[in-house]
């Protein structure tokens, strides 16, 4: 691995540890930040940050690396529609502790946005939620992602007990869930204690695709357990994101090096306004243009 690309990594740790960095003289936010991550000490953080990398493995700043959400690559994201709304909206909900429910189609940019709002701010925390996380391992994972250590032997009222604390400490906390669709309904009766525990300290924010919002009403009609305190705290509304626009697409275009108008064209009837149907597209016609030069 070249020094170019550790520094790149390091910069982008550095990043990382600044999301953890709290009030008190000289905590940079290492500590935390190692617990959040699996088989990295915070040692091993100290000396990447130092530029210590001779007992550093190449596997271990790759370990660190895939953690972190560094990528080496030439594709050059933009700022979006969705984009610049959804950063407008965690703003306001840091800013004011809401608590509130984003919407929008699959592929219009919403897990990057939340990753790069996350990845530029300080006591963010975002958990990737799955159909497969059952209470304990929901709680162990948000337990990981709030830099916390290792609670696998404590019990469930006491994980939870610890997350409670955990942001009750803080200073404008956002807890942001993305794919909170694919939760079960056990798991997503969470979002009731951590509203009650929570409310007007820390802001939450639930990400999905529209069907969260066909399944809570879903609910509430059909009178299932905590739906209808669900739906109340989220103020009975979805916040739905307009989508791709066509100037989004065609400024991806011209941004990963497409600017012939016929090109970029067949880009947007092949879209179907999906970000990684149109990042696949340009992949491709740039593929195809490099084997004709």
């Amino acid at each position: 691995m070249e020094n170019l690309q550790k520094t790149n990594i390091s910069t982008t740790l550095r990043n990382y540890c600044n999301r953890y960095k709290s009030t008190k003289k000289n905590d940079q936010g290492v500590n935390k930040a190692a617990a959040s991550l699996k088989g990295v000490s915070p040692a091993t953080i100290s000396q990447i940050l130092a530029g210590n990398w001779d007992l550093i493995t190449d596997d271990m700043f790759r370990n660190v690396a895939a953690q972190i959400g560094y990528k080496e690559g030439k594709w050059q994201p933009i700022e979006t529609n969705n984009f610049r709304l959804i950063n407008q909206i965690l703003d306001d909900a840091k800013e004011n502790s809401l608590v509130l429910a984003l919407i929008g189609e699959a592929g219009s940019g919403k897990s990057f946005t939340l990753r790069h709002y996350t990845d530029n701010h300080q006591r963010v925390y975002m958990l990737c939620c799955s159909e497969d996380l059952n209470r304990r391992t929901f709680l162990v994972e948000l337990l990981t992602v709030l830099g916390k250590k290792d609670y696998t032997g404590n019990t469930i009222s006491e994980m939870m007990a610890e997350v409670i604390r955990c942001l009750n400490t803080q200073e404008s906390p956002l807890l942001i869930f993305d794919e909170a669709d694919k939760l079960s309904d056990q798991v997503l009766h969470f979002f009731i204690t951590l509203y009650n525990q929570l409310e007007d300290r820390c802001s939450i924010v639930l990400c999905a695709t529209n069907f969260l919002e066909k399944r809570i009403r879903r609910g509430v009609k059909l009178n299932k357990r905590g739906y209808n305190e669900i739906w109340s705290r989220l103020g009975r509304k979805c916040v739905e994101l307009p989508g791709v626009t066509e100037s989004d697409i065609v400024e991806m275009c011209e941004t990963n090096g497409i600017t012939g108008k016929k090109t970029i064209d067949a880009v947007l009837q092949d879209s179907e306004k999906d970000l990684r149907r149109v990042k696949r597209k340009i992949h491709a016609t740039l593929k195809q243009y490099s084997k004709t030069v």
